[in-house]
């Protein structure tokens, strides 16, 4: 169970180094919610 909040916690850290998703830019959710998919397939390249 520490593992995976540990991965939880990091994935947090990461995305606040996206501005625009945290002081939600876009008034539509399906905006926002495509932008955070696309941050997290490039978090998820970047891993690799």
């Amino acid at each position: 169970m520490y593992k995976r909040r540990n991965e939880v916690e990091r994935l947090f850290r990461r995305l606040k180094g996206y501005r625009r998703i945290f002081t939600r830019f876009e008034k539509l959710d399906v905006m926002f919610l495509g932008f955070l998919s696309f941050v997290l397939v490039v978090d998820g390249l970047r891993m690799c």
